[in-house]
């Protein structure tokens, strides 16, 4: 007889069985009671697994979920788990495991959505859309100058030595990208004057 959780709740269990014999070569032959395959064993126990699951989380869905990672978890281990006494025990912590992880990032979500302010921004203005597409049709490396440099606040010097260039060649980069964004930028003026 084995007690499972109090004085009043016993219940009768065969002896546990060997799982493995030595054989004279000392190789293990695995015996009667112990799964063959992954496939046999994960048809066997996922249904009273996820049962046990679903009444632990109350979500079956959730249950599902937590059951399925601690299956996918014991793939890789299958060798060694199923020589274990009871490899369903020990997917059954990691699922319960698996659902206790997810409520504490629930939680920390929402403990986290609690402080979090709910400001809302407008849009972006008409000169800001008109900028980033201007600034869209320069080549990479003068938008990538410009952008580091009046956006960023980076020095021409900070620039090149990130770029790998010389000074002198992001300096010709801001000019040529200047000169294309006012171009870029005076044509989207006299489009939206003559429209």
């Amino acid at each position: 007889m084995v007690r499972t959780h109090g004085p009043e709740d016993i219940r009768e269990e065969p002896p546990p069985t060997p799982t493995a014999t030595a054989t004279a070569t000392g190789d293990t032959k695995d015996v009667a009671g112990v799964v063959d395959s992954f496939e046999e064993f994960y048809a066997a126990t996922f249904q009273p697994l996820m049962l046990q699951l679903y009444a632990y989380t109350a979500d079956i869905d959730q249950a599902r979920d937590a059951v399925q990672e601690a299956f996918s978890r014991a793939w890789p281990r299958w060798n060694n788990l199923a020589h274990y006494d009871h490899p369903a025990a020990w997917i059954r912590t990691v699922a319960m495991n698996v659902a206790r992880s997810r409520w504490r990032r629930l939680r920390a979500a929402r403990a986290h959505a609690r402080f979090r302010r709910d400001d809302t921004t407008d849009g972006p203005t008409p000169d800001r859309v008109a900028l980033a597409r201007a600034l869209a049709t320069l080549p990479e490396k003068q938008r990538r100058a410009i952008i580091l440099f009046h956006i960023a606040d980076l020095s021409i010097t900070e620039i090149a030595e990130q770029q790998g260039v010389a000074p002198g060649t992001i300096k010709s980069w801001l000019h040529r990208g200047r000169a294309a964004l006012a171009t870029a930028l005076s044509d989207t003026e006299t489009e939206e004057t003559n429209a």
